[in-house]
C-alpha cells in the first residue's frame, strides 16, 4: 500500500476529531517510529510503499486514534528533553512545559556554578556532590534528564506507583542514567523518613511535578487524556488542591541543604497560592514563573 494512500485514510477518518495538522503530525509520528522514515523521505518518493504486516501496524493505531487514545500509548514512546521514553496509561505522558522545568534546573545551576566556584574547578567535582531528589517521577523524565545532563550527580526519584516505577527503571537503562528510585507516599512522614535515610544527607535539589488538576477543571481536559492517563497522577480534591506542595515543601525545610533549591510544576490557576507556600516557609528568592504559553506553571524557591 503507497504511504500517501495510508495519509489519505488518517486524514478521512481523524480530521474531523483532531484537524487536519495533528493528523499529519500522528501519521508522520509513525512513520518514524514504526519504520524508520523521516517526513522529507515521502516528499523525495512519492510512490513510497508499505508491506501489508507495515500498513497493518497502521491501521491498528489509526482504531486507537478513533477511540481517543494519545498517540504516545499507542507508539509506546515518546520524546522528552532530546531523549526517549517508553510510556503506557501507568504514567503521564511528558509534556513541553515539563521541558521548561528541566530546562530552568539545568541552567541556574550552570549559572551558579559559574557565579560561585573558582574557574579552575571543573564542573564535574561539583556535579560529584549534588543530589538531586525527583518526587512523583512518573516515567522518570525530569530525574533521568537531569542525571543525563549531570552526569555525575546523585539522583533519587520517588513514586507510590510499583507501575510506574517499573516504567522508570527501564527508561533510566534505556537511557543509560543510573537513578536510585523509592517507592514512596508523599503524604506518609514515615516513607518520608525512609527516603532520608536510604540516601543519607540532604539534598541539593529537590524537583515534583505531584498531581495538581482540582476536580471543577475537569472539563478542561481533553477527552484523549481524561479517558487515558492516570487520574492518581493528574487530579486533587477541590478543596485542599495543594495537599502535595505542602507536604513537598516540610519535607523540603527539612532535607534541603542551605542555599538548596526546591522546584515545582504547578497549575496555573494557583501561582500566587502556590508561591506563598514557600514564603511562608521561610524560602528566599521565590521565582513564580510562566511557560512558553504565558500560563503561570514553574515555582522555584531557595532555602535559607
Amino acid at each position: 500500500m503507497k504511504a500517501k494512500d495510508l495519509k489519505d485514510i488518517f486524514h478521512k477518518e481523524l480530521n474531523q476529531i483532531y484537524g487536519k495538522d495533528e493528523v499529519a503530525s500522528f501519521f508522520y509520528l509513525g512513520l518514524e517510529h514504526h519504520l524508520n522514515v523521516a517526513r522529507i523521505q515521502l516528499q523525495l518518493e512519492p510512490e513510497f510503499t508499505l508491506s501489508k504486516t507495515e500498513a497493518d501496524f497502521f491501521f491498528e493505531i489509526l482504531e486507537g486514534l478513533k477511540q481517543q487514545k494519545p498517540i504516545q500509548y499507542l507508539l509506546g514512546e515518546t520524546e522528552f528533553y532530546g531523549l526517549q521514553f517508553k510510556v503506557n496509561d501507568n504514567v503521564l505522558i511528558p509534556r513541553p512545559e515539563t521541558e521548561e522545568l528541566v530546562d530552568w534546573i539545568l541552567k541556574s545551576y550552570e549559572s551558579r556554578v559559574i557565579s560561585s566556584e573558582p574557574s579552575n574547578l571543573k564542573s564535574s567535582i561539583v556535579n560529584r556532590q549534588l543530589k538531586i531528589l525527583d518526587i512523583g517521577t512518573g516515567s522518570g523524565c525530569i530525574a533521568i534528564s537531569l542525571a543525563k545532563h549531570l552526569p555525575e550527580a546523585q539522583v533519587f526519584a520517588v513514586d507510590i506507583s510499583e507501575s510506574a516505577l517499573e516504567i522508570a527503571k527501564e527508561n533510566a537503562d534505556s537511557n543509560g542514567v543510573e537513578i536510585k528510585f523509592i517507592k514512596a507516599d508523599i503524604l506518609e512522614s514515615s516513607l518520608w523518613e525512609d527516603v532520608a535515610l536510604r540516601q543519607k544527607g540532604s539534598f541539593d535539589i529537590i524537583v515534583s511535578n505531584p498531581p495538581y488538576v482540582r476536580e471543577l477543571e475537569k472539563q478542561e481536559i481533553k477527552p484523549n487524556v481524561l479517558n487515558n492517563e492516570p487520574h492518581l497522577a493528574l487530579f486533587v480534591e477541590n478543596d485542599n488542591p495543594l495537599i502535595f506542595y505542602k507536604s513537598i515543601t516540610d519535607f523540603a525545610v527539612d532535607k534541603l541543604k542551605s542555599n538548596g533549591s526546591l522546584y515545582f510544576e504547578i497549575n496555573q490557576y494557583l501561582g500566587q497560592e502556590t508561591k506563598q507556600l514557600l514564603v511562608d516557609a521561610e524560602f528566599k528568592a521565590v521565582e513564580l514563573r510562566e511557560d512558553l504559553n504565558g500560563n503561570d506553571r514553574m515555582l522555584k524557591g531557595t532555602k535559607k
